[in-house]
């Protein structure tokens, strides 16, 4: 008698995956299943449906690192499996945050001493870095204004409207009144003028962007801080600055050495950078530095004591893993200022090179800036027959990830495509957007009205007890929701609402 086996069983023969009883049944997506699978199928299934994502090196909406070294790579691996917070047990990986650490505070030129420590921590991202800078200014102020035995119940931040979606959090999660200066044609970041105008006794910081996402221009600190400094000379108040150097941080050092921006000014108390942009490092790292001890309230520091020293600690995260602190010290130590400044000024020029091809086919203007981060913002100057958002959906179909959208109020009238361009975006690539770029456009201008918008979609009202049918093509929809979704917006604007974010 011979025993049959189980499905189980005579799986594990079966040397294809694709000619396994799995890829004749859905896997699950709200309800675990009951049954095991075997490993080799489970990653064939899931990495065949990862194949549909997009590819990363050509997702130019993204300003994060998209490729590094195979040797980082391997150090990532080898400590995927760390805890940092684990001090103790991995006391080597808290040294190397430490350096890490210093080595972006010399860059950002704190004031220290020859051997005194800066005072940062490595964070999760920008994000988290806001958070803790926000809430040792909100400290701060609170402490002031108890001691001169004033209300301390309705501190406000001011910012340019332009600034990412995360100062909005850190406003509505810790209740902090988010005073924005709104945005002017051909003036898409903060105005200095304007942001001090708004400052009063109840703002705990202004913060200025060096690197707005929207079209990479730095903000001018240098004239924020010398107006602020007259300002607080008058008023007798001592309003700091925080600048949000998240995408900029590591590209003024190297190549804008001269622009003042950073801890040389008087009032810079604090900066966040994002080690997972131009830092070079993989999604999941960024740093806060302040300028001393004392601008960072002793209260806020949790003080853990690991083989007989004192290590303070100030994070949002509890657990969080090793490897991007350990991938940010390698890029530090492997590229050194030479080699950062070396990968930066091939990006700006790779900028340029995409900027001139754009400006050749005579039908886009450029919105951003050539000494900011390196990017290509550009919005077409005849919008009669298509928009941007149909060149965004028509560059999809070679590949190109390029975002489209409307700026914040007061310019949201003004819709753009932006390209970042990342440390893996070669010469070659940027021609090669160019003529596919080239390509959308003559396929656009050569196709009737009905094809280009692929579609119609009908429309129905009633009028006078009537039911009234439209039939609209998407480009018109398209341009009735953008509208929409303006209104929508402004709406939001006057209850406090924050709607912009571009990542």
């Amino acid at each position: 008698m011979v025993l049959s086996k189980t499905a189980s069983e005579s799986d594990v023969s079966v040397h294809s995956t694709f000619a396994s009883r799995y890829v004749r049944t859905s896997l699950p997506r709200f309800k675990m299943a009951e049954e095991s699978i075997p490993k080799e199928a489970a990653y064939q299934i899931i990495n065949d449906e990862l194949m549909l994502d997009g590819n990363p090196r050509l997702n130019l909406a993204s300003f994060v690192t998209t490729w590094m070294e195979p040797e980082c790579d391997k150090l990532i691996m080898a400590a995927i499996n760390k805890n940092y917070v684990d001090m103790d047990e991995y006391p080597v990986t808290t040294e190397l945050q430490n350096r890490c650490v210093n080595m972006i505070a010399h860059l950002f030129n704190a004031p220290l001493e020859e051997t005194e420590a800066a005072v940062g921590v490595g964070t999760v991202g920008s994000s988290e870095a806001i958070m803790l800078a926000g809430l040792a200014f909100k400290r701060k102020w609170q402490n002031r204004r108890k001691q001169e035995g004033k209300p301390y119940d309705k501190p406000n931040i001011v910012t340019g409207a332009n600034v990412q979606v995360c100062w909005e959090k850190f406003a509505r999660y810790f209740e902090v009144e988010l005073k924005e200066v709104k945005l002017r044609d051909d003036y898409y970041v903060m105005d200095p003028e304007k942001a001090v105008e708004l400052v009063d006794e109840n703002t705990i910081c202004v913060a200025a962007i060096l690197g707005s996402t929207l079209n990479g221009e730095f903000e001018d600190v240098k004239r924020l801080n010398d107006l602020l400094i007259e300002k607080n000379k008058i008023t007798g108040w001592d309003t700091p600055i925080h600048v949000d150097a998240a995408s900029g941080g590591f590209i003024a050092p190297f190549i804008y050495p001269e622009l003042e921006w950073d801890f040389r000014l008087q009032l810079v108390k604090s900066i966040n950078v994002s080690g997972h942009k131009y830092g070079l490092v993989y999604a999941g790292i960024g740093w806060v530095i302040w300028r001393s001890k004392q601008d960072l309230p002793e209260e806020l520091i949790f003080h853990i004591n690991y083989l007989g020293a004192d290590q303070p600690t100030f994070t949002l995260n509890f657990s969080k893993g090793s490897s991007q602190v350990i991938a940010q010290y390698y890029q530090l130590i492997r590229l050194g200022f030479e080699g950062y400044r070396n990968v930066m000024e091939n990006c700006r020029d790779n900028m340029l090179v995409l900027k001139e091809g754009l400006e050749k086919t005579g039908r886009f203007s450029i919105v951003s800036k050539d000494n900011g981060v390196p990017l290509v913002a550009f919005t077409l100057k005849d919008h009669t027959h298509f928009d941007e958002f149909q060149i965004s959906d028509f560059l999809r179909r070679f590949g190109w990830i390029v975002p489209a959208y409307t700026m914040p109020p007061d310019a949201q009238h003004v819709t753009v495509l932006r390209v970042v361009i990342r440390e893996d975006f070669s010469r070659t690539l940027a021609e090669r957007l160019v003529s596919d770029v080239e390509k959308v456009l003559h396929e656009l201008d050569s196709l009737p009205a009905r094809v280009i918008s692929s579609t119609t979609v009908t429309l129905s009202a009633e009028e006078n007890g009537k039911v009234v049918v439209a039939k609209k093509n998407p480009m018109e929809t398209q341009r009735e929701i953008t509208a929409i979704w303006k209104k929508f917006v402004l709406e939001r604007k006057k209850n406090n609402d924050k709607m912009n974010g571009v990542c």
